[in-house]
């Protein structure tokens, strides 16, 4: 890989193949790429993509995280960029490289070594991690949903206790205990997808499991409602339609430990849990924190002016839920949401082309376009912004559905265009006439 200062094309290096990263890649790749005008190199330690508001659904096996994933070489092979496996490791600012740190196999078996890639622009958007808030256990005991391997590692486990507990509870009066700490979207949407799982399971087979007397799911908040994000309207709603299900929804109940059998509160108490899921807060990936000065916050996030470049680097742009950035409507810094990311790489598809031109950077714009919330196949709800001088209208029902289901659909058109996403939906929609409506291994 030549370096950036040797007289080929502007080289744009995106580290992150999240929803943000990859579909900035594919539009500077798809449009700039092709022609030969911009040499475009995406950075990512895994192989594959997954829409990360999904894990959810894969963690609870109502979403086959074989059949969803997008593979990097492919999408960089279809669009005109590069893919380079590894994870981002350390960065020189005044070479203009980053370091790519070593890939092993499953085995242990180097793969691919430490190597140093050089850029003439750097885009970081390498998404954000679950925060524990340094809670004794929760790195030990508990599943965390930051990437598709985690969920699917959860629902390989969910299974296993649904067959143990169809053997073991019938007439012994103990529960399977599900605990979700935080009850943020990924919270709130886990447990109705859970609900409607293990229905599903005992109804495949496991006959002696009866989820309303053996099931126990519960969601617990620290706050002082679920859903902080939404109005106090629809986290009431929501509440009621969890309850309504058999959820225990639990708030102002602060987690102070984890042990291997149960979660522990600031109020004393002692709640059983055989499998636990920590969705309580983010924070960046910590390697940003000492990233040759640039300057984070206190979430390790990278602190970016209004054209979203580092506020030390003219050089190096990051956008995400890796990116403090300013929003003086909201009186304070983006919110780490789908809609962020995804109205991020847009604009800065059409600033870097320009940037290379020699054009001035324009500022990012956030346009909130309101907010969604699906409880499976039991209620979608959310509002919608923007009808009348910013405020929204609360929807539910069938017309959120769509609007929820069509969120993903956007997305996967950003990536592969209308005629490959529709004939994507539409064989989907013939497999899962015949599949299994959960998956089961």
């Amino acid at each position: 890989m030549t370096h950036p200062h040797s007289g080929g094309p502007h080289r744009i290096v995106i580290v992150g193949g999240g929803a943000g990263g990859l579909e900035l890649a594919t539009r500077l790749g798809r449009r700039h790429g092709r022609r030969g005008t911009l040499e475009v190199v995406l950075v990512d330690r895994t192989r594959t993509h997954m829409w990360k508001p999904l894990l959810h659904a894969v963690a609870a096996g109502s979403l086959n995280i074989h059949e969803e994933q997008t593979d990097y070489l492919y999408q960089a092979r279809w669009n005109h960029f590069e893919y380079c496996r590894g994870p981002m490791t350390g960065l020189d600012r005044a070479a203009r490289e980053i370091v790519v740190g070593e890939v092993r196999g499953d085995d242990g078996a180097l793969v691919l070594p430490e190597r140093r890639i050089g850029y003439d622009t750097l885009v970081l958007a390498v998404g954000s991690l679950s925060n524990d808030f340094g809670t004794p256990g929760v790195a030990e005991h508990a599943y965390k949903l930051d990437a598709a391997w985690e969920a699917h590692l959860f629902h390989r486990k969910l299974v296993n206790a649904c067959f143990s507990a169809n053997y073991h509870l019938p007439g012994s009066g103990e529960h399977l205990d599900i605990a979700i700490v935080g009850a943020g979207a990924t919270g709130v949407e886990l447990a109705a997808e859970l609900h409607n799982t293990t229905r599903v399971l005992a109804g495949y087979g496991l006959r002696q499991l009866d989820p309303d007397r053996h099931v126990r799911i519960r969601l617990l908040e620290a706050g002082p409602r679920i859903l902080p994000g939404l109005s106090e309207g629809l986290s009431a709603a929501v509440t009621q339609i969890l309850e309504g299900l058999g959820v225990e929804v639990r708030v102002g109940e602060r987690v102070t430990e984890v042990t291997a059998d149960a979660v522990h509160t600031a109020a004393g108490e002692t709640l059983p849990a055989n499998l636990i899921v920590w969705a309580a807060g983010i924070r960046a990936p910590a390697f940003l924190r000492e990233l040759d000065g640039l300057e984070t916050d206190r979430i390790d996030r990278l602190v970016v002016d209004a054209c979203l470049r580092s506020t030390r680097d003219e050089h190096i742009f990051a956008f995400g839920d890796c990116a403090a950035v300013p929003w003086p409507e909201g009186g304070g810094t983006l919110p780490p949401r789908a809609q962020v990311a995804h109205q991020q790489a847009s604009h800065l598809a059409r600033v870097l082309a320009a940037r290379v031109r020699g054009e001035a950077a324009t500022p990012f714009r956030y346009r909130d376009r309101g907010s969604l919330v699906s409880l499976g196949r039991h209620d979608t709800l959310g509002s919608l912004m923007g009808f009348v001088r910013g405020k929204g209208i609360r929807i539910e029902g069938m017309v959120a559905s769509l609007m929820y289901w069509s969120l993903y659909r956007s997305h996967r058109m950003a990536l592969n265009g209308f005629w490959k996403t529709a004939l994507d939906t539409l064989t989907g929609w013939l497999r899962r006439r015949t599949d299994p409506h959960v998956k089961l291994h």
